[in-house]
């Protein structure tokens, strides 16, 4: 079949199931089946595809009607203008996140300090190897429960050539670790979960629940990470949360009931509290 005709029957098939951009995924969904770039598939959309490729395709196709992230079909997702591998034990990194990267850039402006940083529940190292990717003399540790989500977090690290700056442990948060760091970035689990069944199918369904579920209230997490803040952080340092809508000012309490200091909050591109900085 030839490309032309293969882009045109996938997003046929996407525009009913009523996914959004049909066209645009039909391309990246042949793009990936066939591993023909992007501008190989426009310059010759003559082409010929063998059946295989024919056949990965449609099974993506299907993949994606029955709500797949389109980020697990290809097997990888953009953020901070890098190329980070996802796999079903990671969260699909989202552009909301980016707020956390700014914030602690804008915190650690210096490049040729050697920050020390860490990421707790680091999922595809997104959070933590943004950082590293902007700040040359910086080292970071990546902690994540799920040695799958790990093994994936590692190689983006090797992709990216940060392997050498990044050092990884499976543990639940933060309890085993000793030692202070400059910058804490965590994007825990954050969601209620008596809300997680009305999520979109895409994360219901794919995304890995433990990822997910914070609790009844959505604060588990972040009440077991702040427990153990004032040992990890470090005198002038900040910790950076993901919080989901409305969390801030329920986050910035943890905190404050601590001892700790709250810097502020960050706004996403939607102008939603994303982001909730914590200081000693």
């Amino acid at each position: 079949m030839r490309i032309d005709a293969l882009v045109q029957e996938s997003a046929r098939t996407l525009a009913e199931a009523g996914i959004e951009n049909p066209r645009l995924e039909a391309r990246v969904i042949v793009g990936a089946a066939s591993r023909a770039p992007l501008e190989a598939m426009v310059a010759h959309p003559e082409r010929e595809l063998d059946e295989a490729s024919v056949a990965f395709a449609h099974a993506l196709v299907e993949r994606r009607v029955a709500g797949a992230p389109m980020a697990y079909l290809v097997g990888h997702k953009e953020f901070w203008s890098l190329e980070f591998a996802v796999t079903s034990a990671t969260l699909v990194p989202r552009a909301d996140s980016e707020t956390l990267v700014e914030g602690a850039l804008a915190f650690a402006a210096d490049p040729a300090r050697p920050w020390r940083a860490l990421d707790l529940g680091t999922g595809s190292g997104c959070l933590l190897l943004s950082f590293l990717s902007e700040r040359p003399a910086a080292w970071g540790l990546a902690v994540d429960r799920s040695m799958a989500a790990l093994g994936v977090a590692a190689s983006n690290a090797d992709s990216l050539g940060l392997g050498r700056r990044t050092s990884f442990l499976c543990a639940d948060w933060a309890r085993p670790l000793a030692g202070t760091f400059d910058v804490i970035l965590s994007n825990p689990p954050y969601i209620p979960r008596d809300e997680i069944p009305g999520l979109a199918i895409e994360v219901r369904d794919f995304e890995p629940y433990e990822a997910l579920d914070g609790g009844p209230d959505g604060l588990d997490c972040y009440r077991r990470i702040i427990a153990d803040l004032p040992a990890i952080l470090a005198d002038d340092g900040m910790c950076f949360f993901e919080v989901g809508v409305g969390q801030a000012g329920d986050v910035a309490a943890l905190a404050r009931a601590q001892g700790l200091s709250v810097a502020g909050t960050l706004r996403d591109l939607a102008g939603i509290e994303r982001c909730v900085q914590i200081a000693k």
